[in-house]
């Protein structure tokens, strides 16, 4: 079964964006050392993507023309009505992501599951019992309010730390194992 990965950048008061979706205090941040690496890394294990609708306009609003995904099969949870890049291996669902979980594993082909985000839809996973890992890269930034990381109702048990590393402009990468619910009636 594939790792259900969410791969994140958030400031350091946990945010993933601002209140009206903007990224300019990340993109800021573009190349720096070891940013590349770890991405390229992280991507070669990847077999299937998955975002919610948000996210999803973000990328076509602020990527016209251009699918940073070819080859990959991408799953957008939404519940309006978009149209997928020409050439693009895109599917759009509605539902509970756990409907969805052995059809992401499928898609994936033997390879990770990649939550690209948002925070919403990768905390409805982590309530699914299906994030395994979370990969989040803190950005030296505080924003004071936005979207947040992981936006869940309550505690979580405690997360396992199972990689860090800091890399260029102060940038810290840590990896925390989730781990899923058992299975249940």
């Amino acid at each position: 079964m594939p790792t259900f990965q969410y791969f994140v950048a958030s400031s350091l008061d946990g945010f993933i964006a601002t209140a009206d979706d903007q990224l300019d205090w990340l993109l800021q941040f573009d190349g720096f050392d070891g940013g590349k690496e770890s991405y390229d890394a992280f991507m070669a294990d990847v077999g299937c993507i998955v975002m919610g609708g948000e996210t999803y306009a973000w990328l076509r609003k602020h990527e016209p023309g251009n699918w940073p995904y070819p080859g990959t099969p991408c799953w957008v949870f939404t519940h309006h009505e978009h149209l997928a890049p020409a050439g693009a291996d895109v599917t759009f669902v509605r539902g509970p992501v756990a409907e969805f979980v052995e059809d992401l594993s499928a898609a994936a082909a033997g390879k990770n599951v990649w939550i690209v985000g948002g925070g919403v839809l990768a905390a409805q996973f982590a309530d699914a019992g299906a994030l395994d890992e979370i990969i989040i890269s803190i950005i030296p930034v505080v924003l004071g309010n936005g979207k947040a990381v992981l936006p869940m109702a309550g505690p979580t048990a405690p997360l396992e730390l199972v990689a860090s590393r800091t890399m260029g402009r102060g940038i810290l990468e840590l990896r925390y194992r989730w781990g899923r619910k058992p299975a249940g009636p």
